[in-house]
């Protein structure tokens, strides 16, 4: 079995993100506000339109109550009387949804960018893909109240097949060559405290249904890629959680299925070649996306509904690798990250998103993503759970503000502006187990955002936030500006990179 262990400073590790997921330090100071002493002060959010996330019509001039990181009521406001005490924040003209959960994340830049910029977007709830020693200190201190923060879950360090992608990348991950070394790292992870298993790309047939026993016997669950060796409809069956992003989806739903499993499974791929796998993999999953079979498909996705497996599109991901000329240079929110954190992005840009590409490789990709949008349309018709993430750590993806780009991406794809709040905050929360969050409904954990413009009537309002609730405590305005102006003296502060990263090669 071949390990990796990641490196603070990993120069590449923080340049290659997709589902790497480093920490490259920016200083332990957080910007966010302390956890107060005491959580029993009554808030009231009086005559707001309530958007529950059940499904239900949005609820007119209602008044949520809050106290000790509950809400204790949802009613209409002409039933509560008066409030003496409470602290009312005026919600007229304002919308509440609950907080909004990324289920694809992986950790990049430390508590002084990540924690505050995930919670003034409004995201309460994020599970991160890869095992990261920052991240589960930091959960730690959140559920002993003395940082505030979003509710965490973490996954194992990849799990991969050996030779795997990410050798000599600098990125967290065990590599299994057997079925007995499969299980051997399920058992170890879960003994490390691993919340699931995080299985990937080149797993074989035999290491990935090792996985899916083990992981069944030790009662944690694995999710993550498809492996190239193994059927979508397959690892369905065996018990794959959530399927993460869009890879692998064409070929079960192709009709040149047959053929093109027999080329993929042949394509040489060496440790570390992960631009090697996107290019070589392109004209394939081309031609699967060309030959979808929309009767195939149906019985594809009634199979993966019926049998509970999620699906994380991460459609900002794949505008990333299918359009990476397309990356917006110039976003106003790249201030919110250190010059070395760019400097990486621009650099793993060239080094696996754009080295080798060829102008028709371009043209495809506009296709393929085109294609990928009406994918998910058909998934979400079909009655597949999709839950919304990003793969923040991959370039130029952002925690906290990507997370309102994936939503507008969903809704392109022609979802309704319901289901696509659905996907970060019902959904998650269903695929979780945790029967208090994903809804606004008395008893819940106090995960809200209030709004200042509709979602329903238009997803991308979800931007328009004018404070965040996180377990009871209320991030105003004032607040929210405040850690928004000091994540981007953080950024300004951290060191600059020594020098611009020169390797040509991943090895």
């Amino acid at each position: 079995m071949q390990r990796n262990a990641i490196s603070r400073r990993s120069v590449l590790a923080g340049a290659v993100g997709l589902a790497a997921g480093a920490a490259v330090g920016v200083g332990r100071a957080s910007a966010t506000p302390r956890v107060p002493a005491a959580a029993d002060r009554m808030t009231a959010i009086t005559h707001v339109t309530v958007i529950d996330a059940t499904g239900a019509p949005a609820q007119r001039d209602m008044t949520v109550l809050l106290r000790g990181g509950r809400i204790l009521a949802v009613e209409p406001s002409r039933r509560v009387g008066a409030l003496p005490g409470a602290h009312v924040i005026d919600g007229r003209g304002k919308f509440l949804i609950p907080g909004l959960a990324n289920m694809h994340n992986h950790t990049f830049d430390g508590a002084a960018i990540e924690l505050p910029l995930h919670i003034v977007n409004g995201v309460t709830t994020v599970r991160d893909m890869s095992a990261n020693a920052d991240v589960t200190q930091w959960r730690r201190e959140i559920e002993a109240g003395t940082r505030l923060g979003p509710h965490w879950t973490i996954g194992s360090p990849i799990v991969d097949g050996s030779p795997s992608l990410w050798e000599g990348l600098g990125a967290p991950y065990i590599g299994v060559a057997t079925a007995a070394e499969a299980r051997a790292a399920v058992r170890a992870q879960k003994d490390a405290g691993a919340d699931f298993i995080k299985v990937y790309t080149r797993l074989s047939r035999g290491s990935f249904f090792a996985i899916a026993d083990e992981a069944r016997r030790q009662r944690i669950p694995f999710l993550g890629h498809v492996s190239d060796f193994v059927q979508l409809t397959e690892a369905s069956d065996a018990g794959l959680a959530s399927v993460e992003h869009l890879f692998q989806v064409w070929y079960d739903t192709s009709s040149r299925e047959d053929e093109l499993r027999r080329a993929i499974t042949s394509v040489p791929i060496a440790g570390g070649e992960y631009n090697g796998w996107l290019n070589k993999m392109h004209p394939y999953e081309y031609a699967a996306a060309r030959s979808y079979d929309r009767h195939k498909a149906a019985a594809v996705f009634a199979r993966l509904a019926r049998n509970g497996t999620r699906v994380t599109p991460t459609l900002v991901l794949h505008t990333f690798t299918d359009l990476p000329g397309d990356t917006p240079m110039n976003d106003p929110r790249y201030a919110y990250f250190p010059a070395a954190t760019r400097e990486f992005w621009a650099y793993a840009l060239e080094l696996i998103y754009t080295t080798g590409r060829t102008p028709e490789q371009d043209a495809r990709g506009r296709e393929i993503f085109e294609r990928r949008l009406r994918l998910v349309h058909d998934l979400d018709q079909a009655g597949v759970p999709l839950m919304a993430g990003t793969d923040n750590g991959t370039a130029y993806l952002m925690p906290g503000f990507s997370l309102h780009d994936e939503l507008a991406r969903l809704a392109q794809a022609g979802l309704s502006n319901m289901r696509v709040l659905q996907t970060a905050t019902l959904e998650p929360a269903r695929y979780l187990g945790v029967h208090d969050r994903g809804t606004i409904a008395r008893g819940n954990v106090a995960d809200l955002v209030l709004l200042d413009a509709d979602p329903l009537r238009d997803i991308r309002n979800t931007t328009r936030i004018h404070s965040v609730v996180v377990r009871g405590q209320v991030i105003d305005p004032i607040t929210r500006a405040r850690m928004l102006a000091d994540v981007k003296k953080a950024a300004a502060a951290a060191p600059a990179p020594a020098a611009a990263p020169t390797a040509r090669c991943a090895c």
